[in-house]
This record gives structure tokens, sequence and C-alpha cells, in this order.
């Protein structure tokens, strides 16, 4: 199963909360994140990057259905 994931540039205020859980699929490049990949296997560690974005600028969705950031 695989997610997709996706970060706001525009929303984005390069905290870094991705990057620091999740290395593998964000990166902070100068003053915002970017992702290293938008297809991501299902990992609950990647809900938890959107959850904690303080900008909620991580959106990710599985078959099109937005799963993350949870409420």
């Amino acid at each position: 199963m695989s997610w997709q994931v996706e970060i706001d540039e525009h929303v984005c205020i390069g905290s870094g909360m991705c990057a620091a859980l999740m290395p593998e699929v964000f990166v902070l490049d100068g003053a915002k994140a970017h992702t290293v990949t938008s297809a991501v296997d299902a990992d609950e560690t990647v809900l938890d990057a959107a959850d904690s974005c303080p900008a909620m600028a991580i959106t990710v969705t599985d078959g099109g259905r937005e799963i993350g950031p949870r409420p």
C-alpha cells in the first residue's frame, strides 16, 4: 500500500519537525521543507509528521482520500 505526501510550500514555515521525524521522506531545504518522494509506504510516522507540522502544511492521502493530518 502506498500513500501520497505533499507539502504546501506556501504554508510551510520550515520548522523541520517533519525532517526530524522522517528524514527519508522530508528534507529541510533552506527555509522550506520538501518531500524526497511523494509516494511512500504506509507508515504511522508519516501521519505523525503531518500531525506535528505547526503550519499544517503536510497532506497525506490514501487513494485520493485525505488521511493526514488527523483531527
